[in-house]
């Protein structure tokens, strides 16, 4: 009998299918865009912080408005980071589900990758931080989750401001790791700091859920009888106690995606992202960005001071080593364990440019570090600096190696343009 032929090896950050590599690049224009607002956000927050004029930004921060009687009287602060990001979150679910029902990622072989980075990034910053903070009995290891977020927006920011050509395999990656990263960021929002369960709002969130599940299955738009069904999901998820941003996911997963045999890129999924990711990218985030970023840094000791903190240090090097070193590793034990194979024209190198990028952690560790330590708080102060000394420093090292890449990637471009025409 003949041999049957040898499968070919997979392709580790492959390119991917032309309808997938076009709908990725549509996402991270407008996900540039909307980094470079919230990179102009967090600098007018941080200076503001730093003026004289500090008490201002705080009293803002901390301005309430909401009725009291649903218990929603919440902080300016608190509806960025509990009302904007459920917006979000949404899109981040919509985009998770799309991947893996009608995405390239709908391949198990090629879904193993970035779900393998995803947890080799989030796992080892976590373990560096506890390794930092196991000596310390002073509540600093609730904040163990800080580092383990990757903030495309901010990625995507810094590789417009170094004008680097990445190709279209690595921002495929890039987007499915932030993405992949997201929910499993949501899922540790949820689990660990869910300080008080209320089951019965819990248990009332259901029903909302379940009808605007069955809405848009039937593909019903109108905004008037969606936007009070999740309005309501939102309120009774946020009186559970569980924090609101689950609602985003818990809603998004609702959602029908069409698969490529029914028309890629048609149905309420692809309808919903077009209309919420640019007030997502562009409005929600960049506002929690303004409200979260604002730390007031009494000078060079005060900054030292802060970063002397275990909680700073390990937030750092959970960002810079941790993201960077896990990511690598993951990627590297898929490629050994499967005898895959980097796609033509890609190095190590690049991948060790990435995984540095993946240190970006803005918008999610902050998220967690006030959930953690307490919005306002001296912890949660000190966590900032860690998130925003990490990110920075992560965005220093990537931008280094890309930008020494970028004729490569520049060559890589021009081949996959061709091939397009």
């Amino acid at each position: 009998m003949p041999t049957p032929p040898a499968k070919p090896p997979i392709e580790l950050v492959g390119r991917g299918t032309w309808p997938e590599v076009r709908r990725i690049g549509a996402i991270l224009r407008t996900e540039t865009v909307g980094g470079a607002l919230l990179l102009v956000a967090a600098i007018l927050a941080i200076i503001w912080a730093n003026t004289p004029w500090r008490d201002t930004y705080h009293q803002l921060r901390e301005f309430q408005v909401g009725p009291a009687s649903l218990h929603l009287d919440l902080t300016l602060g608190q509806w960025a980071a509990e009302g904007l990001l459920a917006i979000f979150f949404f899109v981040a679910g919509l985009e998770l589900k799309r991947e893996f029902i009608a995405g390239d990622l709908r391949d198990v072989r090629l879904a193993v990758l970035p779900i393998a980075a995803a947890l080799g990034g989030m796992s080892l910053p976590a373990l560096i931080y506890l390794a930092i903070n196991a000596r310390f009995d002073d509540g600093a290891l609730v904040g163990w989750a800080i580092p383990t977020a990757t903030d495309i927006a901010f990625a995507l920011a810094v590789l417009a401001v170094i004008s680097t050509h990445l190709p279209a395999a690595l921002r495929t990656f890039l987007l499915t790791l932030a993405v992949v990263d997201d929910l499993f960021a949501i899922v540790i929002i949820a689990v660990f700091y869910t300080d008080t369960l209320h089951p019965i709002p819990l248990l009332l969130a259901l029903p909302p859920l379940a009808l605007f599940g069955a809405l848009v299955q039937r593909r019903v738009g109108s905004w008037w009888l969606l936007l009070p069904l999740a309005v309501a999901t939102w309120a009774l998820v946020h009186a559970s106690g569980v924090h609101a941003t689950v609602a985003g996911v818990l809603l998004a997963f609702t959602v029908p995606v069409a698969r490529r045999a029914e028309g890629f890129g048609t149905g309420p999924a692809t309808y919903f992202e077009h209309r919420l990711r640019p007030l997502s990218a562009g409005v929600a985030v960049p506002i929690f960005a303004f409200f979260s970023a604002g730390v007031t840094i009494a000078g060079g000791s005060g900054l030292a001071r802060s970063l002397g903190d275990p909680v700073a240090l390990g937030i750092t090097a959970g960002l810079v080593l941790g993201k960077t070193i896990g990511v690598l590793g993951a990627t590297w034990l898929v490629q050994r364990f499967t005898h895959a194979r980097l796609a033509e024209g890609l190095r190590w190198w690049d991948m060790l440019g990435l995984a540095m990028l993946a240190g970006i952690g803005f918008t999610v560790s902050l998220l967690i570090g006030e959930l953690a330590f307490g919005a306002g708080s001296e912890r949660d102060e000190h966590a900032k600096i860690g998130v925003l000394t990490g990110s920075l420093l992560s965005a220093l090292l990537a931008a280094i190696l890309l930008r020494m890449r970028n004729r490569r990637y520049q060559e890589i471009c021009a081949l996959e343009e061709r091939d397009e025409h």
